[in-house]
């Protein structure tokens, strides 16, 4: 038996015209004319099917010349129609979903729109996880966006299910990182003379007379508050572990358009704004967290010149409890999941159990009140009105002080340089064991502001100061320390045509020789981290600088280079706090406003007012700011609502 010829394969149109029932309906019609009517027309069909292409084109224009207006407009209608062809009712789910991909979340959110068949593609969570990675948490290079990460909300607890009920989702919406929002060091305000002499001493002055104003508490310090007092403390963990929860997913489109609202409300300058109300005095310090495994809501802890520090519960605004014990104004705190450590002008610093209130210890060794500390892992750093900085070591609870400002010193940051010029290719160094000098890590370095208008870069191991930071004509108030990636800092400065501030920099003369490795290494850091491998898959970031100053401007610091990368003008006067994520800058003023600014680009994006004095101290979120002020209000400024 011969084998029959292989199917003729229809072309898209075609194939499209038979699944319509196109030739049935055209068969029917035929049908139902005359015999010799009927023939005519099969034959001019079956003519114009056997003839090749250029005597169809022939025949066709042929017959647009003979055809009236009526069967002209009936062809636009057909054609209309014939024409359209839908390619992802073609394509394979792959492809269209990689055309998809070359598209914006705009023209997806059009694309949705079409049909169904279009929504189910273009909210494909494929695509969306895609514009997710490159707006969340970084700024991105086409459009210019950033978005928030809003860690606490990428995942939603249910309660446990039975294994048979529980079905496998889409991955959580992304990496777990740290949180950005810390606690910068705050400072009380001023007079409000413009002199830089005279709010100096106006600023002594006012020191005094609130000291002299506050009596001593009657009786010993309470140093502890009974954790029977807190049967039902909120803060502490319970000793049984709670039982696993499962974890609801959702589409990353959704994830995309809450944290978009978000980032529109930061830009327009809406946002909610609730009061806490707790402190008698002026608040002076502050910091939140919203990432603690416990408890289950934001914890921010405030510093007060009532002598006081208080945990509120974020989300509610109720006080937790008072930590009772300084016997002057708390200047600085810092928390972490285990610990609260803060500064007070009576000289001291406590080392606290803020779950239940209790002191664990006190650090002694400052001539004159404590304004500033900040601590990592391994070491504490603190700031004071007697012009030193001393450095604890929780490795060895050892001290030293660093001498070299000639006033108060408001901020400390500390930083681990190694974690970003590790392409340097310079080994660790470490100290001799037969030292006697506490145990610090190479690398370890610290940044210190004072009133004396500059900043200095102290190399800890070498107990040293590297480097000065000249440019700010009044006493810097505050630092804040920002690791951005590398390239898109690049990218943004290249494209700034504002030239740089002028400033100085001058290197302390060491007790040493100079040929020492480490200072060697701190000294070329910035050569070091330009000769690493721009090829490398790894990407690095690049240590940037933030201070705020009573000369009413914030400066933008290149660590590397040491110059100023950009001075931001618009508060009247002095900047007393500053805080900064990737994605904006904000700061608070003695002129009783906060402002939000696109750091990259130098200009305001908004101004807060609300505060009935000056804003002493605020701590930057991912949606909310919260600002402590002189007038003894907590204002949290809510961006998500």
């Amino acid at each position: 038996m011969p084998s029959q010829p292989p199917a003729r394969k229809l072309c898209v149109r075609h194939q499209r015209m038979a699944d319509e029932g196109t030739n049935l309906k055209l068969q029917q019609a035929l049908d139902a004319l005359p015999v010799a009517e009927r023939e005519a027309v099969s034959a001019i069909w079956s003519s114009f099917s056997s003839s090749p292409h250029p005597r169809r084109a022939l025949i066709l224009q042929g017959l647009l010349t003979m055809c009236c207006f009526s069967q002209l407009s009936l062809l636009t209608e057909q054609l209309a129609q014939l024409i359209r062809i839908d390619p992802f009712a073609i394509l394979p789910r792959e492809v269209s979903l990689k055309i998809l991909g070359y598209l914006d979340a705009t023209s997806l959110c059009r694309a949705a729109q079409v049909s169904r068949q279009w929504k189910s593609l273009a909210d494909d969570d494929i695509l969306w996880r895609g514009i997710c990675e490159q707006h969340i948490g970084q700024k991105c290079l086409k459009c210019g966006w950033g978005l928030p990460i809003l860690e606490k909300r990428r995942a939603v607890p249910l309660p446990p299910v039975s294994a048979s009920a529980s079905a496998a989702g889409s991955p959580s919406p992304s990496p777990s990182l740290p949180s950005s929002s810390t606690s910068r060091l705050k400072r009380p305000h001023e007079s409000e003379s413009d002199s830089t002499g005279t709010a100096h001493l106006v600023k002594r002055q006012r020191l005094d007379e609130r000291t002299r104003a506050v009596s001593p508490p009657t009786g010993p310090p309470s140093h502890t508050v009974p954790p029977s007092s807190y049967p039902s403390n909120p803060l502490i963990v319970p000793p049984s572990e709670l039982p696993p929860t499962d974890l609801k997913t959702r589409p990353w489109k959704d994830v995309y358009c809450e944290r978009l609202t978000i980032e529109r409300n930061w830009r327009r300058g809406r946002c909610t704004v609730r009061t806490l109300k707790g402190h008698t005095d002026g608040v002076m310090c502050l910091q939140f967290s919203e990432t603690l495994a416990h408890p289950s809501f934001p914890v921010l802890i405030t510093g007060s010149y009532d002598r006081t520090a208080r945990v509120w519960n974020l989300d509610t605004g109720a006080e937790v409890h008072s930590l009772v014990g300084h016997t002057r104004a708390i200047r600085a705190l810092q928390f972490d999941a285990a610990k609260l450590i803060t500064g007070s002008m009576d000289h001291t610093m406590r080392v606290w159990n803020w779950r239940t209130g209790q002191c664990v210890k006190i650090l002694e060794g400052h001539t004159e009140g404590v304004v500033c500390l900040n601590f990592d892992s391994n070491v504490l750093a603190s700031g004071s009105v007697d012009t030193t900085v001393k450095v604890w070591n929780f490795r060895t609870g050892e001290c030293f002080t660093l001498r070299g400002h000639c006033d108060w010193v408001n901020a400390v940051q500390l930083w681990d340089s190694t974690a970003t010029s590790s392409g340097c290719g310079s080994a660790p160094q470490t100290i001799e064991s037969g030292s006697s000098a506490p145990h610090i890590d190479p690398g370890k370095m610290l940044f210190s502001a004072s009133d004396d208008g500059t900043i200095r870069l102290w190399d800890l191991s070498l107990r040293t100061c590297v480097r000065q930071f000249k440019g700010h004509v009044g006493q810097v108030q505050s630092l804040k320390l920002l690791l951005v990636d590398e390239d898109r800092d690049d990218a943004s400065s290249s494209s700034d045509n504002e030239p740089s501030e002028p400033s100085s920099i001058t290197a302390r003369s060491p007790p040493y020789p100079t040929s020492s490795p480490i200072l060697s290494r701190r000294s070329t850091a910035a050569e070091g981290l330009q000769r690493s491998t721009p090829a490398s898959p790894v990407k690095r970031q690049k240590p940037v600088l933030i201070s705020g100053s009573l000369d009413n401007t914030i400066k933008i610091w290149d660590i590397d280079t040491g110059k100023v990368q950009r001075t931001l003008f618009g508060h009247i006067e002095g900047v007393w706090a500053v805080a900064s994520d990737k994605l904006r800058l904000v700061s608070g003023s003695h002129d009783r406003t906060i402002k939000v600014w696109s750091r990259e680009e130098g200009h305001c994006t908004a101004t807060l007012v609300g505060h009935r004095g000056a804003v002493t101290c605020l701590a930057l979120g991912e949606d909310k700011i919260v600002s402590g002020s002189d007038d003894g209000d907590v204002r949290v400024w809510s961006f998500s609502e």
